[in-house]
C-alpha cells in the first residue's frame, strides 16, 4: 500500500506541470478568441479565428512531429549513455526543412487565403509565418525536456505559451487596441515566447547533470557520436511519417470552419453565419481540450503492455481509455447539443445561433476523434504505424470530398457537419479493425512483442493544436 501511494504521488508531480500548462494554454485560447468575438466585427472575428485554426495545422500540427522524435532520440540515447547534442543537430537540420517548406506552402496559398478565409487581412499571412517559427522552437524544446523527463520546464514551456497570449489579449481589449491583425499577431508568438522563456533550461540542465543530458559543446563535424548523413536521412522519414499523421489527423479537427469561410459569400449575412459556425465548433471541441491530460497518461502504461506482449493488458487500457472518451465526450456532446448555440451567443458574442442539430453533429465528431486519439498511439506500441496512417488518408479522401460537396447537392453548412461526423467516425473504425488484427495476430504468436525502450513522454500536440 504504501508502494502504491508514494507511485501515486510521483505519478501527481510528473503530471501537475505538464496538466497545468495544458489547462493554461486551452483556457488561454479560449479566452483570447472569446475576447476576438467581443470586440470584432463578425468577418474580422471569423479571419482572426481561421488564421487560429490553420496556424494549429501548418504550426504545431506538423511539429508535433518534431517533439516526439526528439522526445524519442534523447530519451532513447540517454538511456544508452550516449550524449545527446548530435541527434539534436540533425534535428535542428530536419526541423530548418520543414520551416522552409511551410512557409513556402503559406506564401503560395496567399491569394486564396487573403480574400477567401482572412477577410482581405494580409497580415495574417505574415502572422500564420511568424507563428510556423516559434512553433517549431517550442516543439523542439519540448522534445528535449520531455526526452529528459525535466517535466517541470515542459510545464514552463505550456505556461509561458498560455500566458503570452492571454495578457497581451486582455491588455488589447481594456484599452480599446483590438483589431484583427493584432490579435493574429499576439496569438502567433505565443509559441516563440514560450520558447525564449525556456531558453534557461536548455542552457543550464539539472545540477551536476549537464555533461550526461546536453553534452558538452562539441562541433557536429569533430563529434565521434556524431550523425551520419544516412541517420539524418533516418531521422528525416521518420519525423515526416509522424509530420503526415499529425497534419491530417488536424486537418480533420480544424479544416471545417476554415473551408466554410472560404465557400460562403461576402455578404453580412454570410460573415454572420461562417462567425457563428467558428464559435460552435470551438465549443464543440472542449472535450477534447479536456479529455487532453488523460490520455497523455494512460498512453505510456499502454505502450509499455505491448512492448511485453502482454495483450490482456493492452485490451484493458484501451478499453479504460474508450470508457473515459465516452464520459467526457458523450457529456459534452449532450450538453452541447441542448445550450451550445445559446453558449456561443454568450461567450464568443455569435451572430446567430445556429440549429441544435448542428450543435450534436459536431459533438458527435468530437467523440469520434477523441476515439481515434486513443487507438492510434495504440496502432503505433503494435508497431501498425502504416495502418494508422492509411486510415488517416482515406478518411481524409472522405472528408476534403465531403467537406466540397458541390452546393447543388447540399448547402456548404450541411457539408461541413456532415463531413465532421463521417470522417472521424470512419478513422475510428479502421483503426479499431487494425487494432484488433493486430491483438489477435500477437496472440497467435504471428507478432512479437515490441522491442524494449523508454516509453513515450506525454506531449501537448493534441489538446493545444485542437484549439
Amino acid at each position: 500500500m504504501i508502494s502504491r501511494a508514494a507511485q501515486l504521488r510521483a505519478r501527481l508531480v510528473t503530471a501537475a506541470p505538464v496538466g497545468g500548462g495544458l489547462m493554461l494554454v486551452g483556457l488561454a485560447a479560449y479566452a483570447v478568441l472569446a475576447l476576438a468575438g467581443h470586440t470584432l466585427t463578425p468577418r474580422d472575428y471569423s479571419a482572426a479565428a481561421n488564421m487560429f485554426l490553420i496556424t494549429a495545422i501548418v504550426g504545431p500540427g506538423v511539429f508535433a512531429a518534431v517533439e516526439q522524435q526528439t522526445n524519442h532520440e534523447v530519451s532513447g540515447r540517454l538511456a544508452a549513455g550516449l550524449r545527446i547534442r548530435p541527434v539534436l543537430w540533425a534535428i535542428l537540420a530536419v526541423t530548418a526543412g520543414l520551416i522552409a517548406l511551410i512557409t513556402l506552402v503559406v506564401l503560395a496559398l496567399t491569394p486564396v487565403l487573403v480574400p477567401k478565409v482572412f477577410a482581405g487581412h494580409l497580415a495574417l499571412v505574415v502572422a500564420t509565418v511568424l507563428a510556423v517559427g516559434g512553433a517549431a522552437a517550442a516543439y523542439l524544446f519540448r522534445g528535449v525536456f520531455g526526452g529528459q523527463r525535466r517535466y517541470r520546464w515542459y510545464g514552463i514551456s505550456l505556461a509561458g505559451e498560455g500566458l503570452s497570449r492571454l495578457v497581451p489579449c486582455v491588455l488589447l481589449a481594456v484599452l480599446g487596441w483590438t483589431n484583427a491583425d493584432r490579435f493574429g499577431f499576439v496569438f502567433a508568438l505565443g509559441c516563440g515566447l514560450a520558447a525564449l522563456v525556456t531558453l534557461p533550461g536548455l542552457a543550464l540542465g539539472r545540477p551536476g547533470a549537464r555533461r550526461r543530458e546536453l553534452g558538452r559543446p562539441v562541433h557536429p563535424a569533430k563529434d565521434p557520436d556524431r550523425v551520419s548523413l544516412r541517420g539524418v536521412g533516418r531521422l528525416s522519414g521518420a519525423i515526416a511519417l509522424l509530420a503526415g499523421a499529425s497534419a491530417l489527423t488536424l486537418m480533420m479537427i480544424n479544416l471545417g470552419p476554415v473551408v466554410l469561410t472560404s465557400r460562403l459569400g461576402t455578404g453580412h449575412a454570410d460573415a454572420e453565419l461562417a462567425a457563428s459556425f467558428v464559435s460552435l465548433f470551438l465549443l464543440a471541441r472542449v472535450p477534447l481540450f479536456l479529455f487532453g491530460p488523460v490520455q497523455a497518461f494512460l498512453l505510456p502504461a499502454l505502450t509499455e503492455a505491448a512492448t511485453r506482449g502482454d495483450t490482456a493488458q493492452v485490451r484493458a487500457k484501451v478499453r479504460v481509455a474508450l470508457l473515459a472518451v465516452a464520459a467526457v465526450g458523450l457529456t459534452g456532446a449532450a450538453v452541447g447539443g441542448l445550450l451550445g448555440p445559446w453558449a456561443t451567443t454568450v461567450f464568443f458574442a455569435a451572430p446567430i445561433q445556429l440549429p441544435r442539430v448542428v450543435a450534436v453533429g459536431l459533438g458527435l465528431g468530437t467523440v469520434a476523434m477523441m476515439a481515434s486519439l486513443i487507438l492510434q498511439p495504440a496502432l503505433v506500441a503494435l508497431r501498425r504505424n502504416r495502418s494508422a496512417m492509411l486510415a488517416w488518408v482515406l478518411a481524409s479522401v472522405v472528408f476534403l470530398g465531403l467537406l466540397f460537396t458541390p452546393e447543388a447537392v447540399m448547402s456548404p453548412l450541411a457539408a461541413a457537419v456532415t463531413a465532421q461526423v463521417v470522417a472521424p467516425i470512419l478513422v475510428t473504425g479502421l483503426m479499431a479493425l487494425s487494432l484488433r488484427r493486430a491483438l489477435r495476430a500477437m496472440d497467435s504468436g504471428r507478432l512479437e512483442p515490441t522491442a524494449k525502450g523508454p516509453a513515450p513522454q506525454p506531449t501537448s500536440a493534441t489538446v493545444t493544436n485542437s484549439l
